[in-house]
Parts: C-alpha cells; structure tokens; sequence
C-alpha cells in the first residue's frame, strides 16, 4: 500500500509506469537536468573512449576533432528528447508512445531494457577493477573480480529500487565528488606534461567514421533516458532552459574526459579496464586511493540510472512485473554479463556503442520529429501498432544489413565505401523525414 511506502521511493506497481506524474509531485529543481546528464559520464567510460581513439590510428589533432564532432552530434538529439519530459510527465519510452502506439513501443523498449543490462556490464568492469586496486592498498586485501563486482552491483540495484529521488541525489551528490577526484587527475597530468599521440599518416575517411560514431553513441545513448529525468519538473518549465542545461551537462562531461583519455593513452599499455585504472592512478599521485574509490562509485550513479531506466523499459515492453522485480532482474544479468564479459572488454565495448546507434538513431529520429513538428493537442494516444512503429523496425533493420559494420557482419555499402559506417546517420534521417512526410498527429498527456 502506498502509505507504508518510505517518501523517497517510487511506485513499485507496473501501472505507475506508463502513467504521466501527479501535478503534486512535479516539484524537482531545474538544475537536477544539469546533473542527471553530467554525473552518469563521470567515470572511466569516457577515459576509454578516449584512451581508444589512438588504438584506432588517430593523433591528437584528429583524436581532438573526433571528439569535438561526435560529442555535439550525440548530444543534441538527447538534449531535445530532455525537454518532452515537463509537460508529459511520462518517461521516455512512454513519451514515445504518441509516435509508436501502446503496442509499437514494446520493441524500442523491450532493446532498451537489454540495452541497459549492457551497459551496467561495461561500466562495472572498470569500476571493480579500481575498487579491488583500492582495497588492496588501503587494507591489504584483494578479494576476487565477482565480489567486487557483486558489492557494486548490489548497491546499485537498492538505489534503483528506490527510484527517481534517490537516482537524482546519487547524480548530483557523487557527481560532486567524482568531478572533485577526476580535476584532480587532470591537473596531476597536465602538471607532469603528456605526450601528445602522434602518427605518420593521418586516419582514413572509414577510420574517422568510425571514431565519430563511437563518440557520438557515447552520448546518444542517453537518449532512451532522458526524459526519465526531467518529467519531474513542473509542466510549465521552459523548454530551452531544459535542453541548454542537458547539453551542457552532457558535454561537460564527456569531452573533458575523452580529450584526457586521449592524452594519456601513451601511458596505457592497452584499453582495458585494468590498464586504464592503473594509468589513472598514476596520474593521480599520491591521491591515487581516493581516486581509485572514487572511480569504483562512478558505477553506482551510472548504473542506478540503467538499472531504474531498465525497471521502466522492462514494464514499457509489456512485462507486467513489479517495478522492483524488474530492477532486481536487470542488475543481476548486468552482473553476469560483466563477469562473462571482463576479459574482452576493449572488443566488447567498441562493439556495443557501435551497435546500440542502430535502434537508437531511427527510435529518437520520429520520437523528435513526432514531438517538434507533430500536434500536441490532447487526444487519445494510439493503442495499437502506428505506421511510425513500422517505420522504426523497417529502418533500423534496412540500417543493419546495408550500413553496418562489425566484427560480426558487414554490410554491401560499408563493403563499398570501405568500411566506412554511415548508417546511423541514414537511419536518424532517413526515419525522421519518412515519419515526417506522412504527417504527424498523435496524442500528448492523455493516457
């Protein structure tokens, strides 16, 4: 019963999901937007990325352009998606039910769900490999990768349980001391002077592509997230204000990081979690441990921010579960996952931003054409399949067998263009105006 709820914690039922946020609980501050997009990239991810720019074959001048480039391109699209949650009230999975219908979202967030159980795996590598380096140091022991693991994954998941409130002081409060401890590693390395990454040739037109895609699902990413964010936020905040303070934090956080992940390549002998951490570490001096824990609590923001999504998207795909059960279900694959996963992570990794941009980029095209250029009055949302949720499916499929390329698969006009991988763009565009040409008229609050 909803009075024996303590006050921080969401709704456990699967109903209060897909319904828009009571007036009366509309009470969040505005610069939690700041925050909830700033905080999740505050950790090793974005070192590595950085760190994997120069195994791709970029230098520096390239390295920096790339990053500059694919941060904006991933960034934009998820700021906009951050301001449908005001006046919906709805998370963003739901929010896309006014392009896609009650039936057609379950795809988008059924992937969305898996989505996230992938990335609690690719954020927790690193984060247990920092907390058994700290524990080795500060106490002298060095307790096994799955422990490790298993202590992060379960704070993780209790944060997620409690919902959007907790997630929120978690992003704004750690987010504090993850910035605090990575400036700390910043002016540690710019005191001690890096070597600028250097190569003979300058990248390929296909290597360059390559690098802007990786860079800019980095951030594009969030896009499934954002409005789960911000539909606490009164009705009748500004819309610019909210997309201006999600860009900022998105950018904010994750240019500095990669440019640093870049500089500091040379000193990492390859980009995985173990030699990144020990790279970090050394950056940091003598302040090495606290960085080291610091790092090892970066997983918690940004995992109870996939592990509360997840819960979300789980129950957007029609399993009508507790919301908590969902939640408990996703950390523990996401653990698995990570346990299965640690001794690929480089490969695995670049695999996974890669192809997380093929659903995403079509799904987020007509969710912001639906909401941009699209009738906002109120009225019923569609219950069924819509013409834009074959459009979604039709695209992201076509995408994956024309565009893509991967270890696994490469498709004739990636073959042709010589690797190159332009579909994620195709599949922005091409999704968005073919929603667009159509016509747009779906529902809005009414559910």
């Amino acid at each position: 019963m909803s009075f024996m709820r303590p006050p921080a914690m969401e709704e456990l039922g699967a109903a209060a999901v897909s319904r828009p946020v009571p007036a009366q609980r509309k009470t969040m501050k505005l610069d939690r937007v700041f925050w909830s997009h700033f905080s999740p990239n505050l950790g090793p991810g974005g070192w590595v990325t950085g760190a994997l720019l120069v195994s791709l074959g970029l230098d520096f001048r390239f390295g920096l352009l790339a990053i500059v480039i694919g941060n904006v391109i991933g960034a934009v699209p998820v700021a906009l998606a951050a301001a449908i949650g005001p006046p919906t009230g709805l998370t963003q999975m739901e929010a896309s039910r006014r392009a896609l219908g009650r039936l057609g979202i379950r795809p988008p967030a059924f992937l969305n769900w898996i989505y996230c159980v992938g990335w609690d795996a690719v954020n927790n590598v690193p984060a247990a490999t920092a907390l058994i380096a700290f524990l080795s140091i500060v106490a002298g022991v060095a307790p096994p990768f799955w422990l490790a693991l298993g202590v992060l994954a379960a704070a993780q998941m209790v944060a997620s349980i409690y919902g959007h409130d907790v997630v929120q002081a978690l992003q704004k409060y750690l987010g504090a001391a993850l910035l605090a401890a990575f400036a700390v590693i910043g002016l540690q390395s710019a005191w001690h002077g890096v070597a600028l990454p250097h190569t003979a040739h300058p990248p390929t037109l296909a290597t360059m592509l390559l690098a802007v895609a990786i860079l800019a699902s980095f951030n594009l990413s969030w896009a499934s997230y954002s409005s789960d964010y911000t539909r606490y936020l009164p009705a009748d905040t500004a819309p610019g204000r909210v997309v201006w303070l999600a860009l900022a934090g998105l950018l904010g956080s994750a240019v500095p990081f990669q440019i640093l992940g870049l500089l500091t390549a040379a000193s990492i002998a390859e980009p995985s979690p173990t030699a990144v951490i020990a790279s970090l570490q050394h950056a940091a001096g003598p302040l090495g441990p606290m960085v080291l824990a610091v790092i090892a609590l970066s997983s918690v923001t940004g995992n109870s921010f996939n592990d509360n999504t997840a819960s979300y998207s789980l129950i957007s795909a029609g399993v009508h579960i507790p919301r908590v059960l969902a939640a408990i279900i996703t950390a523990s694959l996401g653990y698995g996952l990570a346990v299965a996963g640690a001794g690929r992570y480089a490969a695995l990794y670049t695999d996974y931003l890669v192809v997380t941009m093929y659903w995403i980029a079509p799904w987020i095209g007509i969710v912001l054409a639906d909401w941009y250029f699209g009738d906002r009055t109120v009225h019923p949302v569609p219950a069924g399949w819509t013409r834009g949720a074959t459009i979604f499916i039709v695209v992201s499929v076509v995408t994956i067998l024309l565009f893509s390329t991967s270890q696994i698969y490469t498709g004739p006009v990636a073959r042709w263009l010589g690797g190159a991988d332009i579909g994620y763009y195709v599949g922005f565009f091409v999704a968005a105006l073919w929603y667009g040409r159509g016509g747009v008229r779906t529902g809005v609050m009414e559910s």
